[in-house]
């Protein structure tokens, strides 16, 4: 994809099809990792005079980082009524259910957006937290062994270690996979929750509108070219039917309809992609430059986090224009958003 950057295994912004087979590595460290955006149902006009209050609010509302909710959020959804009898995902239920409705770190954000006709949209880029890390994790290691005991054609350094879907480990992965991809969705409702509550607070009558929510960490068996295949895709977007694309912190998001080109087995790219890694951004770029970019441009940034600022700068990103126009054949645009207001852990 045109976001693609260097990644463990395979490029983060990149799709693999596979005969028979499923990667950890090609799904990523977070899996259904995505995206939730909505119309909040309010006007930047009304907003901004609040933004501030708002997006403390939604601050103290929402843990980031490395912070959890204190008790557990298992009575405000059904995702535990049936879990996989899977040791990795019975370890983590614990933490799981303190964990739904956390927004995370690193690149993960919450956004106040405005559209072309000066309406507020919200958007949330999170995953499925520690359950989808150790879940990741456990199944290389399983699939690590598989591929030694059977001596593998693919090396073992590439990062690429593989399991047969109609495998008992290969089939497990699947359905731990699957209940990952369930939990990565409801934090992002469970959070949107939080917001469009902190924006009610302040603003009564906002109506939200209903929600687009993506993937951009996962494998699915799918037919591509006559052949049923499991394609990959790791940190990209099936590019069919409505699609979000995100940018850097302070840049311009996308909504589009997905083109469904053949040639990347109906994938488009999943946001902007680093141009630059975390160290080098925290080298090159200040805290407080950065801050007086963002200012510069409007937007207001609220986080804990030192580190978050230099990292996720927008000179550490693509362009999102360039993406974007890169993938002409890939998603046609329909709404762009520009940021008012971030939340990072």
């Amino acid at each position: 994809m045109p976001d693609a950057h260097i990644g463990y295994g395979m490029p983060i912004g990149g799709v693999l099809a596979a005969e028979g087979q499923v990667i950890p590595h090609a799904v990523g460290l977070d899996i259904g990792c995505g995206m939730r955006t909505w119309k909040t149902g309010v006007t930047a006009e009304e907003l901004l005079p609040v933004r501030d209050a708002i997006l403390h609010d939604i601050q103290r509302s929402v843990p980031q980082g490395f912070h959890w909710h204190d008790t557990s959020q298992a009575d405000r959804t059904d995702l535990f009524d049936e879990v996989p009898d899977i040791p990795v995902l019975r370890e983590q239920m614990a933490r799981a259910e303190r964990q739904l409705g956390t927004l995370g770190g690193g690149n993960h954000f919450i956004e106040l957006q405005v559209d072309a006709s000066g309406v507020v949209w919200a958007m949330i880029h999170s995953g499925s937290r520690n359950v989808g890390l150790q879940t990741a994790e456990r199944y290389d290691h399983v699939a690590r062994d598989d591929n030694r005991s059977r001596a593998s054609e693919v090396p073992l350094e590439w990062g690429l270690a593989h399991l047969e879907i109609g495998s008992a480990a290969g089939a497990e992965y699947l359905a731990a996979m699957d209940w990952c991809l369930r939990f990565a969705a409801e934090n992002r409702r469970l959070m949107a929750e939080a917001v469009q509550l902190a924006i009610a607070r302040r603003l009564p009558a906002a109506e939200p509108g209903p929600a687009i929510d993506v993937h951009h960490n996962y494998a699915a068996v799918e037919e591509h070219f006559g052949e049923k295949v499991v394609v990959h895709r790791k940190g990209a977007v099936r590019a069919r039917g409505t699609v979000i694309v995100p940018g850097s912190m302070g840049t311009a998001s996308y909504i589009g309809e997905g083109l469904g080109n053949p040639d990347s087995f109906e994938s488009c790219s999943h946001g902007a992609g680093r141009a630059m890694g975390r160290k080098a951004a925290m080298r090159a770029l200040s805290r407080e430059h950065v801050l007086a970019e963002l200012e510069s441009s409007g937007v207001r940034l609220v986080t804990a986090s030192k580190r978050a600022v230099a990292e996720e700068a927008p000179e550490a990103y693509k362009d999102i224009e360039d993406v974007m126009r890169w993938q002409r054949d890939l998603v046609e645009p329909t709404t762009r958003l520009i940021p008012i207001g971030v939340v990072k852990g």
